[in-house]
Protein backbone atom coordinates (compact mmCIF):
# COMPACT_ATOMS: atom_id res chain seq x y z
CA UNK A 1 0.00 0.00 0.00
CA UNK A 2 1.19 3.58 -1.07
CA UNK A 3 1.94 5.92 1.71
CA UNK A 4 -1.08 8.23 -0.49
CA UNK A 5 -3.50 5.33 -0.06
CA UNK A 6 -2.40 5.09 3.97
CA UNK A 7 -4.03 8.32 3.65
CA UNK A 8 -7.56 7.70 3.07
CA UNK A 9 -8.00 5.90 6.12
CA UNK A 10 -7.32 9.49 7.94
CA UNK A 11 -6.27 12.81 7.99
CA UNK A 12 -2.58 11.51 9.40
CA UNK A 13 1.06 13.03 9.71
CA UNK A 14 0.07 16.19 8.46
CA UNK A 15 -0.06 15.38 4.55
CA UNK A 16 -2.21 17.16 2.24
CA UNK A 17 -2.78 14.56 0.11
CA UNK A 18 -6.10 12.89 -0.04
CA UNK A 19 -8.10 15.60 1.97
CA UNK A 20 -11.13 15.01 -0.12
CA UNK A 21 -11.50 11.38 1.26
CA UNK A 22 -14.84 11.46 2.62
CA UNK A 23 -13.97 8.45 5.11
CA UNK A 24 -11.46 11.06 6.40
CA UNK A 25 -13.53 13.81 6.34
CA UNK A 26 -16.07 12.05 8.31
CA UNK A 27 -13.10 10.77 10.93
CA UNK A 28 -12.33 14.42 11.86
CA UNK A 29 -15.70 16.04 11.78
CA UNK A 30 -17.49 13.16 13.94
CA UNK A 31 -18.24 13.66 17.39
CA UNK A 32 -17.06 10.61 18.52
CA UNK A 33 -13.37 10.56 19.70
CA UNK A 34 -11.11 8.96 17.57
CA UNK A 35 -7.40 8.26 17.10
CA UNK A 36 -5.20 6.29 15.09
CA UNK A 37 -1.91 4.87 15.98
CA UNK A 38 1.02 3.51 14.29
CA UNK A 39 2.69 0.23 15.24
CA UNK A 40 5.24 0.64 13.06
CA UNK A 41 7.12 3.11 14.88
CA UNK A 42 8.64 2.68 18.31
CA UNK A 43 5.96 2.64 20.83
CA UNK A 44 3.16 2.54 19.13
CA UNK A 45 2.14 6.33 19.01
CA UNK A 46 -0.75 8.53 18.32
CA UNK A 47 -0.78 9.87 14.65
CA UNK A 48 -3.56 11.48 14.71
CA UNK A 49 -7.06 12.82 16.62
CA UNK A 50 -9.58 14.20 15.90
CA UNK A 51 -11.30 17.16 18.00
CA UNK A 52 -13.71 15.05 19.74
CA UNK A 53 -10.82 13.52 21.30
CA UNK A 54 -8.77 16.91 22.00
CA UNK A 55 -12.59 18.14 23.23
CA UNK A 56 -13.31 14.86 25.74
CA UNK A 57 -9.64 14.94 27.31
CA UNK A 58 -8.49 18.53 27.64
CA UNK A 59 -5.37 18.01 25.45
CA UNK A 60 -4.14 19.59 22.68
CA UNK A 61 -3.56 18.21 19.22
CA UNK A 62 0.08 18.91 19.73
CA UNK A 63 0.22 17.25 23.29
CA UNK A 64 -1.34 14.21 22.04
CA UNK A 65 0.42 13.23 18.42
CA UNK A 66 3.65 11.12 19.65
CA UNK A 67 2.34 9.93 22.66
CA UNK A 68 0.87 6.36 23.62
CA UNK A 69 -2.13 6.15 24.59
CA UNK A 70 -1.40 5.61 28.52
CA UNK A 71 -0.56 8.92 29.32
CA UNK A 72 -4.74 8.45 29.84
CA UNK A 73 -3.67 6.13 32.82
CA UNK A 74 -4.06 7.44 36.62
CA UNK A 75 -3.78 5.85 39.91
CA UNK A 76 -7.01 4.22 39.72
CA UNK A 77 -6.97 2.99 36.22
CA UNK A 78 -7.17 -1.20 36.17
CA UNK A 79 -3.76 -2.82 35.27
CA UNK A 80 -5.41 -5.65 34.50
CA UNK A 81 -7.77 -3.60 31.66
CA UNK A 82 -4.18 -2.13 30.21
CA UNK A 83 -2.98 -5.47 29.92
CA UNK A 84 -5.95 -6.88 28.46
CA UNK A 85 -5.23 -3.97 25.87
CA UNK A 86 -1.71 -4.55 25.35
CA UNK A 87 -2.82 -7.92 24.84
CA UNK A 88 -4.64 -7.29 22.20
CA UNK A 89 -2.27 -4.92 20.35
CA UNK A 90 0.44 -7.23 20.62
CA UNK A 91 -1.84 -10.02 19.04
CA UNK A 92 -3.56 -8.23 16.45
CA UNK A 93 -6.85 -8.23 17.50
CA UNK A 94 -10.20 -6.16 18.49
CA UNK A 95 -10.45 -5.31 22.05
CA UNK A 96 -13.46 -3.04 23.87
CA UNK A 97 -13.21 -2.65 27.41
CA UNK A 98 -14.37 0.05 30.07
CA UNK A 99 -11.11 2.42 31.36
CA UNK A 100 -10.96 4.82 34.04
CA UNK A 101 -8.82 7.26 32.04
CA UNK A 102 -7.98 10.85 33.56
CA UNK A 103 -8.44 14.43 31.50
CA UNK A 104 -5.47 16.82 31.61
CA UNK A 105 -7.35 18.82 34.61
CA UNK A 106 -6.76 15.36 36.71
CA UNK A 107 -10.73 14.53 36.55
CA UNK A 108 -11.22 10.93 35.89
CA UNK A 109 -13.82 9.51 33.41
CA UNK A 110 -14.93 6.10 32.04
CA UNK A 111 -13.44 5.42 28.58
CA UNK A 112 -15.33 2.99 26.72
CA UNK A 113 -12.64 1.94 24.47
CA UNK A 114 -13.14 -0.13 20.97
CA UNK A 115 -9.62 -0.84 19.52
CA UNK A 116 -8.84 -2.69 16.22
CA UNK A 117 -6.40 -3.59 13.46
CA UNK A 118 -6.09 -1.70 10.29
CA UNK A 119 -4.45 -3.94 7.53
CA UNK A 120 -3.36 -3.75 3.97
CA UNK A 121 -4.04 -6.01 1.50
CA UNK A 122 -0.63 -8.28 1.97
CA UNK A 123 -2.41 -8.59 5.91
CA UNK A 124 -0.17 -6.43 7.25
CA UNK A 125 -1.34 -4.16 10.33
CA UNK A 126 -0.97 -0.40 9.56
CA UNK A 127 -2.53 1.10 12.14
CA UNK A 128 -4.74 0.58 15.10
CA UNK A 129 -7.58 2.72 14.88
CA UNK A 130 -9.15 3.68 18.35
CA UNK A 131 -13.27 5.01 19.19
CA UNK A 132 -13.45 6.21 22.82
CA UNK A 133 -17.13 7.18 24.29
CA UNK A 134 -17.15 8.90 27.66
CA UNK A 135 -19.90 6.20 29.55
CA UNK A 136 -19.25 7.74 33.07
CA UNK A 137 -23.04 8.48 33.40
CA UNK A 138 -23.29 4.65 32.61
CA UNK A 139 -20.83 3.42 35.36
CA UNK A 140 -21.78 5.69 37.95
CA UNK A 141 -24.97 4.33 37.81
CA UNK A 142 -24.29 1.09 37.75
CA UNK A 143 -21.89 1.81 40.32
CA UNK A 144 -24.92 3.29 42.40
CA UNK A 145 -27.23 0.57 41.77
CA UNK A 146 -24.18 -1.98 42.64
CA UNK A 147 -23.71 0.68 45.93
CA UNK A 148 -27.52 0.66 46.98
CA UNK A 149 -27.77 -3.33 46.31
CA UNK A 150 -25.23 -4.15 49.03
CA UNK A 151 -27.65 -1.19 51.10
CA UNK A 152 -30.50 -3.26 50.70
CA UNK A 153 -28.99 -6.82 50.99
CA UNK A 154 -27.10 -5.91 54.30
CA UNK A 155 -30.50 -4.24 55.63
CA UNK A 156 -32.40 -7.51 54.39
CA UNK A 157 -29.05 -9.26 56.17
CA UNK A 158 -29.98 -7.50 59.46
CA UNK A 159 -33.15 -7.95 58.95
CA UNK A 160 -33.25 -11.32 58.37
CA UNK A 161 -31.18 -11.98 61.55
CA UNK A 162 -33.59 -9.75 63.60
CA UNK A 163 -36.64 -12.51 62.32
CA UNK A 164 -34.36 -15.16 63.25
CA UNK A 165 -33.52 -14.04 66.50
CA UNK A 166 -37.38 -12.71 67.25
CA UNK A 167 -38.52 -16.30 66.18
CA UNK A 168 -35.71 -18.14 67.89
CA UNK A 169 -36.86 -15.88 70.91
CA UNK A 170 -40.43 -16.82 70.49
CA UNK A 171 -39.81 -20.78 69.39
CA UNK A 172 -38.06 -20.63 73.10
CA UNK A 173 -41.01 -18.72 75.41
CA UNK A 174 -43.47 -21.46 72.79
CA UNK A 175 -41.25 -24.16 74.32
CA UNK A 176 -41.18 -22.95 77.67
CA UNK A 177 -44.93 -22.46 77.61
CA UNK A 178 -45.51 -25.72 76.49
CA UNK A 179 -42.80 -27.38 79.34
CA UNK A 180 -44.77 -25.65 81.83
CA UNK A 181 -48.61 -26.83 80.74
CA UNK A 182 -47.12 -30.34 80.36
CA UNK A 183 -45.42 -30.03 83.99
CA UNK A 184 -49.31 -28.05 85.40
CA UNK A 185 -50.95 -31.47 83.78
CA UNK A 186 -48.62 -34.13 84.98
CA UNK A 187 -49.18 -32.56 88.12
CA UNK A 188 -52.57 -32.63 87.98
CA UNK A 189 -53.01 -36.11 86.80
CA UNK A 190 -50.44 -36.71 89.75
CA UNK A 191 -53.18 -35.46 92.39
CA UNK A 192 -56.10 -36.48 90.92
CA UNK A 193 -54.36 -40.68 90.99
CA UNK A 194 -54.30 -39.79 94.89
CA UNK A 195 -57.51 -38.37 95.16
CA UNK A 196 -58.75 -41.86 92.84
CA UNK A 197 -57.03 -44.11 95.87
CA UNK A 198 -59.31 -42.54 98.02
CA UNK A 199 -62.26 -43.44 96.38
CA UNK A 200 -64.40 -46.34 96.76
CA UNK A 201 -66.76 -46.30 94.52
CA UNK A 202 -65.76 -48.12 91.23
CA UNK A 203 -67.77 -45.42 89.06
CA UNK A 204 -66.19 -42.87 89.83
CA UNK A 205 -62.81 -44.35 89.88
CA UNK A 206 -63.80 -45.40 86.43
CA UNK A 207 -64.36 -41.88 85.76
CA UNK A 208 -61.75 -40.29 86.92
CA UNK A 209 -59.38 -43.10 85.16
CA UNK A 210 -60.42 -42.57 82.03
CA UNK A 211 -59.52 -38.41 83.05
CA UNK A 212 -56.35 -39.55 83.81
CA UNK A 213 -55.93 -40.97 80.71
CA UNK A 214 -56.71 -37.50 78.58
CA UNK A 215 -54.47 -35.65 80.92
CA UNK A 216 -51.35 -37.57 79.99
CA UNK A 217 -52.68 -37.70 76.08
CA UNK A 218 -52.37 -33.78 76.95
CA UNK A 219 -49.16 -34.10 78.51
CA UNK A 220 -47.60 -36.16 75.48
CA UNK A 221 -48.79 -33.62 73.29
CA UNK A 222 -47.24 -30.57 74.86
CA UNK A 223 -44.16 -32.64 75.46
CA UNK A 224 -43.57 -33.33 72.15
CA UNK A 225 -44.36 -29.65 71.05
CA UNK A 226 -41.67 -28.17 73.16
CA UNK A 227 -39.01 -31.24 72.39
CA UNK A 228 -39.75 -30.10 68.58
CA UNK A 229 -37.78 -27.68 66.41
CA UNK A 230 -40.46 -26.48 64.89
CA UNK A 231 -43.16 -24.89 66.91
CA UNK A 232 -45.56 -24.45 63.86
CA UNK A 233 -46.03 -27.97 63.07
CA UNK A 234 -46.52 -31.64 64.83
CA UNK A 235 -45.94 -35.23 63.82
CA UNK A 236 -49.87 -36.34 64.29
CA UNK A 237 -48.37 -39.62 62.50
CA UNK A 238 -45.61 -40.40 65.35
CA UNK A 239 -47.39 -39.04 68.06
CA UNK A 240 -50.14 -42.02 67.29
CA UNK A 241 -47.54 -44.74 67.21
CA UNK A 242 -45.86 -43.69 70.65
CA UNK A 243 -49.82 -43.02 71.66
CA UNK A 244 -51.19 -46.52 71.25
CA UNK A 245 -47.87 -48.32 72.74
CA UNK A 246 -48.67 -46.30 76.13
CA UNK A 247 -52.15 -46.93 75.76
CA UNK A 248 -51.63 -50.60 75.83
CA UNK A 249 -48.25 -50.25 77.99
CA UNK A 250 -50.79 -48.61 80.65
CA UNK A 251 -53.82 -50.95 80.52
CA UNK A 252 -50.81 -53.47 81.86
CA UNK A 253 -51.82 -55.49 78.96
CA UNK A 254 -49.18 -57.83 77.19
CA UNK A 255 -51.49 -59.94 74.99
CA UNK A 256 -52.25 -57.19 72.85
CA UNK A 257 -49.74 -57.16 70.09
CA UNK A 258 -49.75 -53.84 67.79
CA UNK A 259 -49.38 -53.88 64.22
CA UNK A 260 -47.96 -50.14 63.19
CA UNK A 261 -47.61 -48.91 59.50
CA UNK A 262 -47.22 -44.95 60.20
CA UNK A 263 -46.16 -41.90 57.98
CA UNK A 264 -44.74 -38.79 58.73
CA UNK A 265 -47.82 -36.48 59.26
CA UNK A 266 -47.43 -32.91 59.85
CA UNK A 267 -50.60 -30.57 60.68
CA UNK A 268 -50.64 -27.11 62.04
CA UNK A 269 -49.50 -27.34 65.84
CA UNK A 270 -52.94 -25.27 67.20
CA UNK A 271 -54.49 -28.77 65.83
CA UNK A 272 -52.71 -30.98 67.76
CA UNK A 273 -54.02 -31.20 71.11
CA UNK A 274 -58.01 -31.87 69.30
CA UNK A 275 -56.46 -34.83 67.60
CA UNK A 276 -53.95 -36.12 69.82
CA UNK A 277 -57.40 -36.10 72.08
CA UNK A 278 -59.62 -37.84 69.35
CA UNK A 279 -56.85 -40.35 69.26
CA UNK A 280 -56.39 -41.26 72.77
CA UNK A 281 -60.41 -41.93 73.23
CA UNK A 282 -60.40 -44.16 70.10
CA UNK A 283 -57.02 -46.19 71.04
CA UNK A 284 -58.27 -46.19 74.91
CA UNK A 285 -61.65 -47.65 73.50
CA UNK A 286 -60.41 -50.50 71.20
CA UNK A 287 -57.90 -51.65 73.79
CA UNK A 288 -61.02 -51.57 76.52
CA UNK A 289 -63.91 -52.87 74.65
CA UNK A 290 -62.10 -55.07 72.07
CA UNK A 291 -59.77 -56.73 74.59
CA UNK A 292 -62.30 -56.99 77.05
CA UNK A 293 -62.68 -59.79 79.65
CA UNK A 294 -58.48 -60.44 78.98
CA UNK A 295 -59.53 -61.34 74.78
CA UNK A 296 -56.03 -61.37 73.52
CA UNK A 297 -55.70 -59.61 69.60
CA UNK A 298 -53.93 -57.44 67.88
CA UNK A 299 -54.38 -54.00 67.07
CA UNK A 300 -53.37 -52.14 64.26
CA UNK A 301 -52.28 -48.81 63.26
CA UNK A 302 -52.00 -47.51 59.83
CA UNK A 303 -51.14 -43.35 59.04
CA UNK A 304 -50.37 -41.92 55.88
CA UNK A 305 -50.85 -39.25 53.39
CA UNK A 306 -52.88 -39.05 49.93
CA UNK A 307 -53.11 -36.03 48.57
CA UNK A 308 -52.93 -33.97 50.86
CA UNK A 309 -55.80 -35.80 53.06
CA UNK A 310 -53.85 -37.53 55.70
CA UNK A 311 -55.85 -40.94 57.44
CA UNK A 312 -55.35 -42.77 60.51
CA UNK A 313 -57.05 -46.10 60.63
CA UNK A 314 -57.48 -47.55 63.92
CA UNK A 315 -58.29 -51.68 63.28
CA UNK A 316 -59.15 -53.99 65.86
CA UNK A 317 -59.96 -57.95 65.40
CA UNK A 318 -62.66 -57.98 68.87
CA UNK A 319 -65.70 -58.97 68.46
CA UNK A 320 -67.30 -55.70 66.47
CA UNK A 321 -69.08 -52.99 66.50
CA UNK A 322 -71.75 -53.59 69.22
CA UNK A 323 -68.61 -54.42 71.72
CA UNK A 324 -66.76 -51.57 70.48
CA UNK A 325 -68.98 -48.25 69.54
CA UNK A 326 -68.33 -45.43 71.82
CA UNK A 327 -70.75 -43.88 73.86
CA UNK A 328 -70.94 -41.29 76.49
CA UNK A 329 -68.88 -38.45 77.19
CA UNK A 330 -65.69 -40.11 74.93
CA UNK A 331 -68.07 -39.89 71.63
CA UNK A 332 -69.09 -36.42 72.87
CA UNK A 333 -65.08 -35.48 72.56
CA UNK A 334 -64.39 -37.58 69.65
CA UNK A 335 -67.76 -35.90 67.47
CA UNK A 336 -66.75 -32.13 69.06
CA UNK A 337 -62.86 -32.26 68.99
CA UNK A 338 -63.10 -33.81 65.22
CA UNK A 339 -65.28 -30.96 63.91
CA UNK A 340 -63.40 -27.81 65.35
CA UNK A 341 -59.71 -29.55 63.11
CA UNK A 342 -62.85 -30.33 60.42
CA UNK A 343 -61.65 -33.91 60.96
CA UNK A 344 -64.07 -36.92 60.10
CA UNK A 345 -64.36 -39.96 61.74
CA UNK A 346 -66.22 -43.29 60.36
CA UNK A 347 -66.79 -46.49 62.05
CA UNK A 348 -67.08 -49.59 60.18
CA UNK A 349 -67.94 -53.09 61.37
CA UNK A 350 -65.46 -55.42 59.93
CA UNK A 351 -67.21 -58.69 61.19
CA UNK A 352 -65.42 -59.97 63.28
CA UNK A 353 -63.09 -56.22 64.84
CA UNK A 354 -63.65 -53.16 64.36
CA UNK A 355 -61.97 -50.03 61.92
CA UNK A 356 -61.89 -46.72 62.62
CA UNK A 357 -60.74 -43.95 60.10
CA UNK A 358 -59.80 -40.26 61.33
CA UNK A 359 -59.16 -38.46 58.11
CA UNK A 360 -58.11 -34.61 58.06
CA UNK A 361 -56.83 -32.40 55.16
CA UNK A 362 -53.08 -31.38 55.85
CA UNK A 363 -51.14 -28.33 54.84
CA UNK A 364 -48.38 -28.27 52.27
CA UNK A 365 -45.05 -28.13 53.75
CA UNK A 366 -42.94 -25.84 52.07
Amino acid sequence: MKQTEDWHLTDVLNYDQGRADPFAAAVRATRMPMVITDPNQPDNPIVFCNQAFQTLTGYSREEIVGRNCRFLKGPDTDKSKVQKVRAAIEAGHDVEVDLLNYRKDGTAFWNALYLSPVRNDAGEIKFFFASQLDVSDRINAQELIRHQKEIVEKEVESRTADLQAALEAKTLLLHEVDHRVKNNLTMIGSLLRLQARSVNDPVITAKLEAMLERIDALATVHRRLYQSNDITRFDIGAFAENLVSDVVGSSGRTDIIIRSTVEKIEVASSKAAPLGLVLNELLTNAVKHAYADGRPGTLKLNARVDHQTASIVISDDGPGMLATAQHGLGRTLIDRLSRQVNAKVRWDDEAPGTRVTLSFAVEEVS
